[in-house]
């Protein structure tokens, strides 16, 4: 239902309007007014039929073979055998292309790789300077027969070959001879070149595109010289390049139109390149200084194209005599030249070759949707192909190229909202590209086929990447259909389950009520207005009551506005015990916490109470301890029991869930102190179980932070034992010894015997006793644990600053996953295969998802991030009790307020008020619902649950001596009814 709402809601909106310079203006507003978070979810849905999906490559980035069988020189080869290469060029060795892919060799090697992908059609370029060796007549037979061979094994394998005249590598005689694409011959050369390809391969080729990215050829090639043929002439010579290039394909367009279209029935275009730019702020000022940068970029050759036959106004009207000028036949010529609208958009062509003064000061964006969407508008809404479209990986990843992937899923996500959504004419995508190969001016340094090559190699064999299995994937399914457990489910929780918020540490607020105050004022209503003390005059001093606290009845009365039946809150260590023992007590502190358990239990909310949580001072040790090693130090073991002892004798009475240890930080926890910390909560455990269960009657556990890890390349086996090692270090280092054998991971152990080995490392995993063994395992009464995101893994090294050498592992970032103001993920998904990993890992255990929540943006209108996100986890939770019948006990929202936790609370805090969030009303419609009910759920009726009540403790605690007084009282009444009875028998006698 919420899909088709927000479909209808982007109907609303508006289709793309009819082309005008300039209507595509209205993008960025309308692309702010959509709903957030739905518009950014991923979208589940398969593309129209007939989508083409391709591959694509180069001649000059692939082929190779720079001098084989005829081929003359091109400016590209010219350029990298210079002896030195401009800095920061990348080119590895000398040579360039020289051999690259060396495809030219390996015609049948590159079509089993479109066999394999199941493409539907392959984007190549025919290489000018391999036909017509220099650049004119006379032809060179073997370059003909070698494409030939090519668009014959296409058409044996039903792939429709997109054939781009020329990409880049322009004849190098003809730069010499004419001065390239700075003369105004070269259009007619290009005219005659293209003739003799419809000539020859027209017959089997639907599909040309007549030149690829002329912005990157005129304004790098002749304005800035970065690029082959290398000529620094300036804007103005850049601004000649491109007149002649659009000039060039204007004629090829006419001449396949006029002679070559009735018989063989094709299409011609020119590929595009762009960018996509946003405003750094939604004023009027900076939206038209982001449609100039496309206006330089994109519209310099779509508009002449697409619209009227000339450039941009913007362009115009800022570059004054730098632009050369269209006669009027010439505007009539070239407008319309283009069948279809080719886009490129990607890493390499459309960001690093950007000029950055042509962003206007805005700032770069890798929305290919946006872009789409500006085209329809501002081009007439024309039927869009996709000819190139992908990001890059490390020139050292080899086949898990998890990161490239997951770019791949967002373009194309992005494409299908799109047609979709924004009902953009989107009719074919073309990722680039089918092989590695030489990526111009980052040489090898990158990586962006489908196919590995390893180009050291003699016979270059193509390796398939963990890519391939995704494309492939992706074309048989025709997108990305709905999945069953994508969807949500209905369904209710069980009666008693534990629905509860957390707040790390309660507002403590010991200020004595005015009650208190044995002092006798006077009013001084003549002068000061104030009350005046008088000396020496006392009151009497009643006893303190929890009630005058005035902190906790407004905590106690926010919660109960939340209709939880839990409250998690943290003790603080080194504030009860300052010195860290029981020499020094803060008894105030103690007292405020027994009333404000005392307070939730007389309104129904059970506390849970942690120990110890470790925050950033000192880990939230007393300073004694801190400063004399912390959890290294085994002393602190035998002080934490004290502590823990100390308050289930002075708590105990009204707390029923005890945490020892909330969330320990893994990350910054020694493998010593882990050790410690380990036996320090067993020995809690144990304490508990001999000396205060019975009596208390409360249940007693560890809390620890497991968030979900997924291998990056769902494909790869490499990437699954990186995710169950991470998985094993952040969960099971603490949760093996206490819910598994008493015993650190057998993972854990040999990784750090291997690293050991091979490294000069010394990680030292101490050794349990078999006693000690036996004190940690099963010390727990529930699993509790916070889940908060999901983190995605790989081993191969791509990012260096997200690479951890210690556990060699590389984090990946899901780019189509929607993430909070703080980066982290929301991926409700995770939570369901963490609860089904730990019921695997530990058995049917009960389990308390302790802590889940995220940042918001305290400005975002409605808290609309959060809302999401409560109303997933928990729906994904729903799916692990029923559909996988893990023993969910209980959820806890992360949490309570913005005071204690600021952007992560259901209630905000704004000038000393409380105010509540939607997120903390949707999360009370949930608990009042016990989950999602459905028309079809069964009506479950659980028991009303009765109030507890404070005052009647004595009495449940002591049901001996009750016992006892009762027979006292009632032999007392017996006794006196029998004396009463023959007092009067006796009197009557007598009388």
């Amino acid at each position: 239902m919420a899909p088709l709402l927000l479909l209808l809601l982007l109907l609303l909106l508006g289709q793309p309007l009819l082309g005008a310079p300039g209507q595509g203006s209205g993008t960025w507003s309308r692309f702010a007014r959509l709903p957030y978070p739905q518009d950014q979810l991923f979208l589940h849905d398969t593309f129209p039929d007939g989508f083409l999906w391709g591959v694509g490559s180069a001649a000059y980035q692939t082929e190779g073979g720079w001098r084989q069988e005829g081929k003359g020189a091109s400016v590209w080869d010219t350029f990298a055998h210079r002896p030195t290469t401009p800095p920061g060029s990348g080119f590895t060795g000398p040579t360039g292309g020289d051999v690259a892919s060396d495809s030219y060799n390996n015609l049948f090697r590159d079509a089993e790789g479109l066999r394999r992908l199941g493409v539907s059609h392959y984007r190549f370029s025919l290489s000018w300077a391999r036909l017509l060796p220099n650049g004119t007549a006379p032809l060179n037979p073997a370059g003909l027969a070698h494409y030939d061979r090519l668009l014959g094994r296409l058409r044996a394998l039903g792939v429709e070959p997109v054939v781009t005249l020329y990409h880049w590598d322009l004849p190098q005689h003809l730069q010499d001879t004419f001065g390239g694409w700075a003369s105004p011959v070269l259009p007619e050369l290009f005219r005659d070149y293209a003739e003799l390809c419809f000539r020859h391969f027209g017959g089997q080729v639907r599909y040309w595109l007549t030149m690829d990215n002329p912005y990157v050829v005129a304004w790098h090639g002749y304005g800035t010289g970065r690029l082959p043929p290398g000529v620094r002439g300036g804007p103005r010579l850049g601004y000649r390049a491109a007149h002649h290039l659009l000039q060039a394909h204007a004629k090829v367009w006419h001449l396949y139109n006029d002679h070559f279209r009735p018989t063989q029935r094709g299409k011609v275009s020119i590929a595009l390149s762009s960018h996509w730019i946003k405003p750094q702020s939604m004023t009027d000022k900076n939206i038209k200084e982001c449609q100039k940068s496309l206006d330089f970029v994109l519209g310099w050759f779509a508009k002449p194209i697409f619209i009227d036959g000339d450039y941009p106004e913007s362009m115009r009207s800022n570059l004054s005599s730098l632009l050369p000028e269209f006669s009027e036949d010439e505007k009539k010529y070239i407008k319309g030249t283009a069948d279809f609208f080719a886009l490129s958009f990607g890493a390499t062509l459309s960001f690093q070759l950007l000029d950055s003064h042509m962003k206007f000061q805005q700032l770069e964006s890798i929305s290919l949707r946006q872009l789409l969407y500006w085209i329809s508008c501002e081009y007439n809404n024309p039927p869009v192909f996709i000819v190139e479209n992908s990001w890059f990986v490390s020139g050292s990843t080899k086949r898990d190229d998890a990161k490239y992937i997951y770019y791949l899923k967002k373009f194309i996500m992005e494409t299908l909202k799109a047609i979709r959504y924004d009902g953009v004419n989107v009719f074919g995508y073309t990722v680039w590209s089918l092989l590695d190969g030489f990526e111009w001016h980052r040489g090898y340094s990158i990586r962006r086929g489908l196919f590995y090559v390893d180009f050291q190699s003699h016979d270059k064999k193509l390796m398939p990447k963990s890519s391939v299995l995704f494309y492939q994937k992706l074309i048989e399914k025709n997108g990305f259909p709905p999945l069953p457990e994508n969807l949500p489910i209905e369904g209710v929780f069980p009666c008693g389950f534990a629905w509860g918020i957390v707040d790390n540490y309660i507002q403590v607020d010991t200020t004595p009520a005015q009650f208190l105050d044995p002092n006798v004022y006077v009013w001084d209503v003549h002068q000061t207005k104030k009350l005046i003390k008088v000396d020496g005059v006392f009151t009497s001093k009643r006893k303190r009551h929890c009630v005058d606290f005035a902190a906790i009845r407004l905590q106690v009365s926010l919660l109960q506005e939340m209709h939880v039946t839990h409250f998690h809150f943290s003790l603080k260590w080194s504030l009860i015990l300052p010195l860290g023992n029981l020499s020094l007590i803060n008894h105030t502190l103690v007292h405020y916490y027994r009333c404000f358990a005392s307070e939730l239990l007389r309104v129904n909310i059970t506390p849970v109470v942690a120990l110890w949580q470790p925050m950033a001072e000192n880990q939230e040790l007393p300073v004694s301890l801190a400063k004399y090693g912390a959890w290294e130090n085994p002393e602190t073991i035998q002080a934490f029991v004290e502590y823990a002892k100390f308050c289930f004798t002075s708590l105990g009475d009204y707390v029923k869930v005890w945490i020892t240890m909330n969330e320990p930080s893994v990350k910054n926890l020694t493998y010593t102190a882990g050790h410690n910390l380990l036996k320090a909560h067993a020995k809690a455990w144990h304490l508990y179980d001999k000396e205060f269960r019975r009596s208390q009657k409360g249940k007693i556990s560890i809390a620890l932070q497991a968030d979900w890890v997924e291998p990056a390349c769902p494909f790869s086996r490499n990437d699954q034992e990186v995710a169950d090692r991470i998985l094993e270090f952040d969960i099971g280092w603490l949760a093996q010894p206490i819910f598994g054998d008493g015993d650190y991971p057998h993972v854990m152990r040999a990784w750090l015997h291997r690293r050991n080995s091979v490294d000069l490392y010394n990680f030292h995993l101490p050794s349990f006793s078999e006693d000690e063994k036996k004190l940690i395992q099963g010390s727990f009464d529930f699993f509790a644990l916070s889940h908060y995101t999901t983190t995605l893994v790989g081993w191969e090294k791509e990012d260096a600053l997200k690479y951890d050498h210690y556990l060699e592992v590389q984090m990946i970032n899901d780019i189509t996953w929607l993430h909070s103001p703080n980066r982290a993920a929301v991926v409700p998904w995770g939570l369901r295969k963490l609860l089904k990993w730990v019921k695997s890992k530990y058995g049917d255990i009960p389990i308390y998802v302790m802590a889940n929540g995220i940042d918001d943006d305290q400005n975002m209108v409605h808290d609309k991030l959060r809302v999401y996100y409560i109303q997933n986890y928990i729906n994904e939770a729903l799916k692990a009790y029923t559909l996988d019948n893990v023993n969910l006990q209980g959820y806890f929202v992360y949490s309570f307020n913005d005071r204690t936790a600021p952007k992560y609370g259901l209630y905000g805090y704004v000038a000393n008020q409380y105010q509540p969030k939607p997120s903390m009303e949707h999360y009370r419609e949930i608990i009042d619902k016990n989950g999602f009910p459905g028309p079809d759920t069964p009506e479950v009726l659980c028991p009303e649950e009765i109030a507890l009540c404070t005052e009647c403790h004595f009495f449940r605690t002591r049901k001996s001596l009750l016992a006892f007084i009762s027979f006292i009282f009632v032999a007392f009444i017996v006794t006196i009814f029998f004396i009463t009875y023959y007092s009067k028998r006796v009197e009557r006698r007598y009388k």
